[in-house]
């Protein structure tokens, strides 16, 4: 309903002119808007099949784990999901899953969820993570090789700093 708005709003520049007409449209990257909406499809495909409950689950032997222990594991959790959906599409998907599962293993619900986040947003090494991603492998001169070589070390230098770094700012 909102996009339909574009159509609608006068730009303001030239008198009858909107905000959108067919012409911008039509060079839309519909890739990536279909990319994104797949994603949050996802998402909720989760939600709704109840497969984050048994994430969830499979995600209790953090209960009584040190923080140095559950900060990676969750931001290492959800930036592996997000090289196969959207990093929106993760950040949907980890945060009500991270905060059942902090109720149940009884620890402050920023830690896992802020942790989820943030490690949701380390999608270097595949052009599905995020629409910058795929906008950059669309011009034909990245390889996912070149994306997996450039994004490995630049994941294991987010986790690493998240790591040392949140707990820290939580005390």
């Amino acid at each position: 309903m909102m996009a339909t708005l574009l159509f609608i709003i006068p730009s303001g520049k030239k008198e009858g002119e909107k905000l959108m007409d067919w012409n911008k449209c039509r060079k839309l990257q519909w890739n990536i808007v279909l990319l994104l909406g797949a994603g949050f499809a996802i998402a909720d495909g989760f939600r709704t099949s109840g497969l984050t409950g048994i994430l969830s689950d499979g995600l209790r032997f953090l209960e009584g784990a040190p923080t140095l222990v559950i900060v990676p594991v969750a931001c290492v959790f959800s930036g592996v999901i997000t090289e196969f959906m959207s990093d929106d599409s993760t950040t949907t998907l980890v945060l009500p899953l991270f905060a059942e599962l902090a109720k149940s293993i009884e620890v402050h619900p920023a830690l896992l969820m802020i942790s989820g986040a943030i490690g949701a947003q380390l999608s270097y090494l595949f052009p599905t993570g995020s629409p910058s991603n795929v906008v950059g492998f669309s011009t034909g001169h990245i390889t996912i090789k070149d994306l997996v070589a450039t994004g490995l070390p630049l994941k294991v230098v987010g986790v690493t700093a998240l790591t040392v770094l949140l707990p820290t700012l939580g005390n």
